[in-house]
């Protein structure tokens, strides 16, 4: 299109729409909310996609000659729901604002993006879990210096990843650089809301590592770029070097960090949320929980539902704040590797778990504190409500009786129970308040803010002599206004004069049709009515103009005294954040201890020596769901010499597989520094927790049940090392039964007998011949489920006693289950012949006769051979429908039936 072209098909628009048009033209792949009045509009594609996304009607408008574009809008009153809605379907929204007031506005009104909302720069508490991070992840890649990647990574030449990650609601930032194996392990851990990537016209190998309900977001590969993403760093942090983040050395996690900063100045076109210093993961102090394990032993969700109610994250959670609450959930997804750090978080527990009236006091404290983080972001982005810096205020004076708590200083304190508190001097120096918060707070900020921002009601009277006197002058103007009513009839002696005011005409005296005759000469005409007239006068009119002035002054000097009381609490939101990380430890602990305490669990003892010994272990959820005291507690004792493997069977629904998980599940709480649902623990630390149980196929890549039973055992025995702990349950059971118990009894041998592995494993089988291997591989034990049996009845012990089982009593478990009798029995009946086969020989063992089936009749004559071969060779296959082969099978296979009896 020529420039003449394109400058005449622009004078064809509105000015709105060319307005709009510029606008979009920044925001391609964003839905641009365009702000008319009271309402977000979207236009062209945009109004197609919001009318699907949410439901609403789709409709369109004149734009200028010849040009009518689709339409659809949202009131702005309920932006957030709709922004919800948008954000969970995973658009990027860009809101574009009113700048200027459309009252005082000559012609077009200014309007400009102020913010593009996508999941991973939420803001909104409605758009947020409490409970969770939201996190920002940024994710680069780059080939080793040899260009050749190391076995098992693909593609080659990539051999290093750069990942950070933020949430822009706490602040927190952490960037780390690992080999590129590890990517779906750490996201799987992250779970991060939205993933930055470059944009590139073929998309590297590695994005398939990100999960798959993730469209990666694309952005300009030049953020990525070392030398610009460094100097992002540098400018954003108002530093010279790198070095103190401990992330210097490392360019493609400064790459990924750099990239993230860029990406926020691009969301956040005014105030940005302020983040701390990226801070250096590694990845080696902590376990390593692939997916497979995090939902095999239910940390976050459980049941085929993935319900949150009976995780393990559910069973400890107590705690009082949204942060406490974050960082319980982070911790049990990353559980440490040295004991020192554990000790020093197992030693706070005890602080608590020793004292119920600390307990008391500290549940007391963090009550009344607020989600400290993300009130500070939501100030540092001018977004926070009068109401969240009263809650700012109220939760820093509960901090300072926390401290107390934690420092012995509270007057009922039981001064017998306070001699540990050296043990929490860590974090207890750390619980700073900042009483220049709080008095600023107290000065500015009324008791019971009324209205929004700029209606008088938010800034206290005496934090400002200009306010106040703002505030006195529309007073004192409203009081004369409020009494010219009365004095105006006193002067006219018309008794039905009335004042009143609208938006068109402002301040206005009303008189009736009947009394116009004694309206007085000084009474100016402004509008006629039906039943009479409205006039102003010269005093009226000034009158009005201070009340409006002052009312106008008065909002904008509120809104501005409230920013700056903002920005100066956002000056000391370092030390806010520190004091909130401090809180949400000491929420964590205080909620470990009345978990502890609540159950009965004890203080582990934590060792490098590699054994696991535990006397009373208890599953930490499934002892809940059961009445108190139903629950059978159980030993378990594992180490890498005598006792490597324990080999477990036993029947069906006895619960070997809860106890393979509870062992695991107290180990991942010893080490998380939690107390753990035992009479005695003594956890030698791990490195890894594997788990291969359940039954499940992958449809998407066409992989069978006992494929990804194998993939994920492939792994395992590849992946693991002599410090792991290994969750195998029914490994073999996909497959026929001679090929399961060959692989079940291969991996056994491979498990104790590499020199790489030795790892401490614990196997639930069926396959009872496996309890033979205890003869001849000296790591291995057996163990089995104790079962009572009397009068063909039996009953589920759920002990775990030394010995191995020799039945699975499936069909006692097929009628516990409610399968109707007539299968159970039939299936007794088959089960006695089969095991009469077995003992007679392998020239025996085959299927027993069936029953025959009363819908068909027995013949009085058997039929000959060639009839069946005859009705063979009369099937015209190759126009047979599915159904009618399936059929005509069906009949063969009868007849076939027949000639054997």
């Amino acid at each position: 299109m020529s420039t003449a072209t394109a400058t005449a098909a622009a004078a064809r628009l509105t000015p709105v729409r060319r307005q709009y048009l510029t606008i979009k033209h920044s925001y391609p792949d964003a839905i641009l909310l365009f702000r008319m009045g009271d309402f977000y509009e979207c236009f062209d594609a945009d109004a197609q996609t919001l009318a699907a996304a949410l439901e609403i009607a789709l409709t369109s408008r004149t734009m200028g000659r010849d040009t009518r574009v689709p339409m659809a809008g949202v009131p702005a009153v309920s932006l957030d729901t709709n922004l919800a809605r948008l954000i969970k379907q995973g658009h990027k929204v860009a809101i574009c604002e009113q700048l200027s007031d459309p009252a005082l506005s000559k012609g077009l009104v200014e309007r400009g993006v102020v913010r593009v909302v996508t999941p991973g720069t939420v803001l909104e508490a409605a758009l947020l879990d409490h409970k969770a991070n939201n996190y920002l992840a940024a994710v680069c890649a780059a080939p080793n210096p040899a260009g050749i990647a190391p076995a098992g990574i693909a593609p080659a030449g990539i051999a290093q990843v750069g990942i950070a990650w933020v949430d822009v609601t706490t602040g927190e930032f952490t960037a780390a650089q690992f080999p590129l194996e590890r990517l779906p392990l750490e996201l799987a851990r992250i779970q991060p809301a939205e993933i930055l990537a470059p944009s590139a016209a073929d998309p590297p190998d590695w994005l398939d590592a990100i999960p798959p309900e993730i469209k990666p977001t694309a952005v300009d590969p030049a953020s990525f770029n070392p030398d610009i993403a460094r100097q992002t760093l540098l400018d954003y942090y108002g530093v010279l070097t790198l070095e103190p983040y401990g992330i210097a050395d490392q360019p493609l996690a400064v790459r990924a960090a750099g990239a993230i900063v860029d990406y926020l100045r691009y969301a956040y076109k005014g105030e940005h949320p302020r983040l701390a210093p990226p801070s250096a993961y590694t990845a080696a102090a902590y376990m390593t929980l692939d997916p497979q394990t995090r939902r095999n032993l239910e940390l976050f969700s459980a049941g085929r539902w993935n319900s949150n109610d009976w995780s393990l994250l559910s069973a400890l959670d107590d705690t009082a704040t949204p942060m406490g609450a974050r960082l319980l959930r982070r911790w049990l997804g990353q559980p440490l590797l040295e004991i020192a750090p554990l000790e020093r978080r197992l030693d706070a527990v005890q602080f608590f778990y020793a004292d119920a009236f600390r307990r008391s006091a500290a549940a007391a404290a963090l009550a009344s504190i607020a989600d400290l983080e993300r009130i500070m972001s939501r100030i540092q982005t001018q977004t926070a409500s009068p109401r969240d810096l009263l809650a700012l205020r109220n939760s820093l004076d509960a901090a300072r009786r926390l401290e107390s708590v934690l420092t012995g200083a509270d007057a009922n304190a039981n001064s017998d129970a306070d001699s540990d508190t050296d043990n929490i001097a860590w974090l207890s120096s750390r619980l700073k308040p900042a009483p220049e918060v709080e008095a600023l707070i107290d000065d500015a900020i009324a008791a019971e803010p009324s209205g929004a921002v700029g209606e008088g009601g938010v800034i206290r009277p005496g934090f400002s002599n200009d306010l106040d006197r703002l505030r006195n002058l529309s007073r004192d103007a409203r009081s004369f206004i409020a009494g010219l009513e009365s004095r105006e009839r006193e002067r006219t002696g018309i008794r039905s004069l009335k004042v009143g005011y609208n938006q068109v005409f402002g301040y206005y005296i009303e008189v009736s049709r009947a009394n116009l005759d004694a309206v007085p000469p000084d009474y100016q005409r402004r509008q006629t009515l039906t039943g009479g007239e409205r006039f102003i006068t010269p005093e009226l009119k000034e009158y009005e103009s201070q009340v409006l002035d002052a009312r106008e002054r008065m909002e904008d000097l509120e809104r501005t005294l409230y920013r700056q009381v903002c920005r100066q609490i956002a000056d000391r939101g370092a030390a806010i954040s520190r004091l909130a990380a401090a809180i949400a430890r000491a929420d964590v602990f205080a909620s470990l201890a009345a978990v502890a305490v609540r159950h009965g669990y004890v203080r582990p003892i934590l060792a490098d020596d590699g054994a696991v010994s535990i006397a009373g272990g208890r599953h930490p959820v499934v002892e809940r769901v059961l009445d108190a005291g139903a629950y059978v507690p159980n030993d378990a004792a594992l180490d890498a010499q005598d006792a490597q493997i324990m080999l477990i069977t036993g029947p069906n629904m006895a619960g070997k597989s809860t106890y393979i998980r509870q062992v695991a599940l107290i180990v991942l709480l010893a080490q998380i520094g939690s107390f753990v649902p035992a009479d005695r623990a003594q956890i030698g630390l791990v490195d890894r927790i594997f788990t291969r149980v359940g039954l499940q196929d992958d449809l998407a890549t066409g992989q069978s049940t006992f494929m990804v039973e194998m993939v994920e055992t492939a792994a395992i025995l590849n992946q693991a090392s002599h410090k792991s702990l290994l969750i195998l349950d029914e490994i073999g059971r996909g497959t026929s039964t001679y090929d399961g118990l060959a692989i079940a009894h291969a991996v056994i041998e491979h498990l104790h007998n590499n020199p790489r592995l030795g790892c401490k494993t614990l196997f639930a089988t069926h396959y009872h011949e496996l309890t033979e291997l205890a003869a001849t591989l000296p790591g291995v034990r057996n163990y089995r489920v104790a079962v009572a049996e009397a009068d063909g009845r039996i009953a589920f012990l759920r002990r775990i006693v030394p010995g191995g089982a020799d039945r699975s009593y499936g069909v006692h478990v097929a009628n516990l289950a409610g399968m109707p009798p007539a299968v159970v029995n039939r299936a007794r009946e088959l089960l006695t012949e089969l095991e009469s086969n077995a003992n007679a020989g392998p020239n025996r063992r085959r299927l027993p006769n069936p029953t025959p089936s009363p819908q068909i009749p027995m013949p009085l004559f058997t039929p000959a051979d060639d009839n069946l071969v005859d009705t063979l060779l009369e099937v015209d296959i190759g126009n047979l429908t599915p159904l009618e082969a399936i059929n005509k099978l069906y009949q063969l296979q009868e007849q076939a039936r027949l000639l054997q009896r």
